[in-house]
């Protein structure tokens, strides 16, 4: 399983759909959680994002799905980042600083 970063920002049509309805994050989470994403964590941003979600996939073919349903309406724009926890990434720089 792996871990990612996903950073959404509304369209103009998604701040009217947030603004009029908000509980609308929630039918949204189920649907990515029904697509076989796990959301370990949710914040609201000030900046040039929305929100960003940490999730937990089993391959990033579950994730591109899960970005492509979510954008397919129009609501929102997602940058989608894979994360690697720092213990891993310091095993696999020793790694490879031994080769």
């Amino acid at each position: 399983m792996g871990v990612y970063v996903m950073l959404t920002k509304l369209t103009e049509k998604g701040r009217k759909v947030v603004k009029e309805n908000p509980e609308r994050i929630d039918a949204v989470n189920k649907r990515v959680e029904s697509l076989g994403v796990n959301i370990l964590s949710q914040y609201a941003l000030f900046g040039p994002y929305d929100f960003v979600n940490i999730l937990k996939a089993d391959n990033d073919e579950v994730v591109m799905k899960v970005a492509i349903d979510l954008t397919a309406s129009g609501k929102m724009e997602i940058l989608t980042l894979t994360a690697v926890h720092i213990d891993t990434f310091i095993e696999q720089m020793k790694r490879l600083s031994a080769e």
